[in-house]
């Protein structure tokens, strides 16, 4: 990255005139503090909320259940969990974006619904460290869906607000840096609380609160109070939750490639706790998360860094997209043919590559086919559904797919799933 590249245009257009008139593939005025500092921040704002979907729903989650409930009821239990959670999540984003967007403050749009959704997910967290019933847990779990996707949502909008085109690729690897950081480093400091569940959580509570509210602060947003606030109307608010194919085929077929491919991995990747002890046979998973996490991370940071800029520098991102589906499939074959822990690590760091490469890119994809600059946070958490869902839904999914197919079952569905996934951008036109 040069200092050239962040360069702020000479002459920007007004935040007012922006909302008023830009679509997703229109440059946004430059930030207030500069890109640099947001372009360094990212990284730890993404991280401070995808910790907490690597650590809790992948590992803290289904070792309560385990020690509330049983070995004998995990799988039906996790699956209930995670169900109820995932709708809950499904709902949340788009509201939360709606809300986001008709937000008239002098902090901006975005930024008090992040800090208000850091600080009551962090108090939802303390809820489900408490929790001792099923129906608790599912309230609490609920409530953490709901809160941290009311700040997600409005950090996902950061990128459409304040990022120029030629730099979102760049921008969406830094993100998706975070993102994996978070995901994979939650998964590897969650093992570490295995036998400690309740301090894992108020754990994972403070870091959210500190790495959101230090990116508020470090990067303020133009004020918002100026804005024209259009009429609610109820019919609008709820074709939010229906992606129209015909008055905006490229964002459906960005949202359909999204929810397909991420639905493929986190099927696999989201069940790694059961699939250590039930189906590879390791006795003790706390011990082996860590390492897998930490040779995943490895992949993942390489093929972010160099897949996003890349793009930017080519002006593509659809190969990339097709290359990561390709990678990941290829991934999931060796679990599926070799029944080994070696198999499992192995194809945890080819399909971690793969997954990164189609992160850093898909982000910026999905940036340049959104609909209007008055809706870019509701837009985005309808295009959030596709990466949030599978996420938290993943062991419900799964659970499914076990309790039918046995463990072996998911390799060659989520093999399915992604390729359909790389397939679904292919008509997209706006972008190459």
């Amino acid at each position: 990255m040069t200092s050239e590249s962040l360069v702020e245009p000479a002459a920007p257009i007004t935040e007012n005139t922006f909302v008023a008139t830009a679509a997703g593939n229109d440059d946004p005025p430059p930030p207030i503090k500069g890109l640099r500092r947001l372009f360094g921040w990212v990284i730890p704002a993404n991280l401070a909320i995808f910790i907490v979907w690597g650590a809790v729903p992948g590992i803290l989650l289904p070792a309560q259940i385990t020690a509330l409930f049983g070995e004998g009821n995990k799988v039906a239990n996790l699956a209930i969990v995670a169900t109820i959670g995932a709708f809950a999540a499904m709902l949340a984003q788009p509201i939360a974006g709606q809300i986001s967007d008709r937000t008239r403050t002098r902090w901006g749009r975005r930024a008090p619904w992040m800090v208000i959704g850091a600080l009551t997910g962090a108090l939802s967290l303390v809820g489900l460290a408490f929790a001792d019933s099923l129906i608790g847990v599912v309230i609490a779990w609920t409530l953490v869906q709901i809160t941290y996707n009311f700040a997600q949502g409005p950090l996902s909008a950061v990128m459409p607000d304040r990022v120029p085109l030629a730099r979102r690729g760049t921008f969406a690897a830094l993100s998706g840096i975070g993102l994996m950081v978070g995901a994979l480093g939650g998964s590897i400091v969650g093992a570490l609380f295995y036998n400690s569940i309740a301090a894992g959580y108020l754990t994972f509570a403070v870091i959210s609160v500190v790495g959101l509210s230090l990116f508020v602060i470090f990067n303020p947003d133009y004020p918002s109070t100026r804005l024209v606030l259009e009429p609610f109307k109820l019919g609008d608010f709820l074709r939010t939750f229906w992606v129209n194919p015909i008055k905006h085929p490229d964002f459906f077929w960005a949202f359909t490639g999204r929810l397909l491919l991420y639905t493929g991995y986190f099927a696999v990747t989201g069940y790694q706790l059961f699939l250590l002890t039930d189906y590879f046979g390791v006795e003790h998973p706390e011990t082996v998360i860590p390492l897998l996490g930490l040779m995943s991370l490895v992949g993942i940071i390489i093929s972010t860094v160099v897949a996003g800029p890349l793009s930017d520098r080519i002006g593509r991102r659809k190969p990339f997209i097709f290359a990561s589906a390709a990678v990941v499939s290829l991934a999931f074959l060796l679990p599926w043919f070799w029944q080994d822990l070696t198999a499992w690590i192995l194809m945890t760091i080819i399909a971690g590559f793969g997954f990164g490469m189609f992160q850093a890119v898909d982000t910026a994809l999905m940036s340049e086919v959104l609909p209007s600059a008055k809706s870019f946070a509701k837009d985005l958490g309808v295009v959030n559904i596709a990466a949030t869902l599978p996420q938290t839904l993943a062991p419900g999914v799964a659970g499914v797919i076990v309790l039918i197919f046995g463990y072996a079952g998911l390799f060659p569905v989520a093999i399915v799933l992604g390729l359909l996934g790389a397939l679904a951008v292919w008509p997209i036109r706006s972008t190459r």
